[in-house]
């Protein structure tokens, strides 16, 4: 047995089942696009440890200002001391926001944790409980997250009863609403955003009253869900429907904020700014950080002591963060995401069709580096198949939502060479699992 395979099989005896897994490699080192096992075979990873190092694994500007912080201080206890980096990180950010508006910041470890907040500060503020999140959303595994995510049953089954006054709204997923499945020539995406929004009025009319509801948790651009992006319009029919009933509007840009959709933020794509924007993943490359950010008026609601945490924003993880905001203006990567965008959507929608078998579809979507695959007329299991297909040859794809979907989630940073490389892959792998399903 070699050593990756006993490795491998340690791993699964000793670390919780209940972690799903997508592949079994066990690697020993990241640099740029690539990852190694510990046998030192190469991977081309376009997964960036979902959505989390958009400056690519360990960039060297963020290592060497991990190893100053942790030579000067590893932790500064937030509710003890005022830390350095954390004040840096928020001078950096404010200017990166969506509006001024958003001015205020609130730090914890990760995407979950900062969802939470969110509704913390939502329910305290509004004094009212209820919040509506979206069919196909994902906000998290913890205890709170578990009842506001709704992509997959499998995140929430067998842990109940959840955290009570959430309710779900339909989310404007065009390609499958049942209307556009009967007969796609009749209803077009915008027909789609107004019914959704149309769908909205009459949940709070029979479910949830605006006067019982603190706020609508949405994903600008659904990640588990499908990589799925929002009609034109929705987001700003949506801005004004939670200004008409006095709801908060909350932005989950966990995993599509930090430059993933070519903006900062994908709300900026719709020039909506919500009451309160969530943040993580790509915050600080790999390193465990999170934050919310409201207006202070709006913060200032929390009496002192109601927020906090032991590890809230870490001194360490801040300065990653610093870092990466530096490798953000240095390397102009949303510059270089928008290149590499153009790069693999045109690409993508030129050869995908190709590689699939007769009366299959495909739908290629997303923003930036945020890429969705969904393939349409093909058995259960073909886009697993595909990424299995994809590791044979030496790349890392993920699957997403309860249809057949891939997602790529390249670094900011990659190359067009690396871009290259990683769409000849692709299209292989589709179109060796292909040639499965004709066989």
């Amino acid at each position: 047995m070699s050593i990756a395979a006993k490795l491998a099989q340690f791993g699964k005896q000793h670390i919780a089942r209940g972690i799903g897994r997508s592949t079994e490699l066990v690697i020993s080192k990241g640099k740029g696009t690539y990852v190694w096992c510990v046998e030192g075979k190469k991977y081309l990873d376009l997964t960036t440890g979902i959505g989390v190092t958009n400056t690519g694994h360990c960039h060297p500007t963020v290592v060497k200002a991990v190893q100053e912080q942790a030579a000067n201080l590893s932790h500064g206890q937030v509710n003890i001391f005022f830390q350095k980096p954390m004040l840096d990180l928020i001078e950096g950010l404010k200017n990166r926001m969506p509006s001024p508006k958003l001015d205020t910041f609130f730090f914890w470890n990760s995407g979950s944790e900062a969802v939470e907040a969110a509704i913390k500060l939502a329910r305290q503020a509004t004094k009212k409980q209820n919040i509506i999140v979206f069919q196909g959303s994902y906000h998290g595994r913890t205890f709170g997250t578990m009842a506001l995510t709704t992509s997959k049953t499998t995140y929430s089954a067998g842990f109940g009863p959840l955290m009570p006054g959430v309710h779900v709204a339909p989310y404007p997923y065009f390609q499958q609403w049942a209307a556009h499945k009967a007969d796609p020539t009749k209803f077009t995406p915008e027909w789609c955003g107004e019914e959704a929004l149309r769908q909205l009025e009459i949940l709070l009319k029979q479910r949830t009253s605006p006067e019982d509801t603190a706020a609508i948790l949405i994903e600008p651009i659904q990640g588990e869900g499908g990589y799925v992006v929002p009609p034109k319009g929705y987001m700003k029919g949506l801005r004004a429907l939670c200004d008409k009933h006095n709801i908060l509007l909350i932005c989950d840009e966990v995993q599509s904020g930090f430059g993933r959709t070519g903006k900062m933020f994908a709300v900026e794509h719709t020039g909506v700014v919500p009451d309160i924007l969530v943040m993580a993943k790509g915050i600080a490359s790999g390193y465990p950080l999170s934050g919310i950010v409201a207006n202070k008026a709006l913060m200032d609601l929390q009496p002192p002591g109601s927020m906090g945490g032991t590890y809230s924003g870490n001194a360490i993880s801040c300065a990653a963060a610093n870092a990466t905001l530096r490798v953000f203006d240095d390397e102009k990567l949303l510059e270089n995401c928008n290149a590499r965008s153009e790069q693999f959507f045109s690409a993508l929608r030129a050869k995908i069709p190709a590689a699939l078998p007769k009366g299959v579809t495909v739908d290629v979507r997303g923003e930036g580096l945020m890429i969705g695959i969904e393939f349409m007329g093909v058995p259960y299991g073909f886009a697993n198949s595909v990424a299995q297909e994809a590791l044979k040859l030496d790349t890392i794809v993920l699957t997403t939502s309860i249809y057949e979907t891939l997602r790529l989630i390249p670094p900011l940073n990659i190359t067009k060479e690396e871009t290259d490389l990683a769409i000849d892959r692709v299209v292989n792998s589709i179109a060796a699992a292909s040639k499965a399903v004709k066989a």
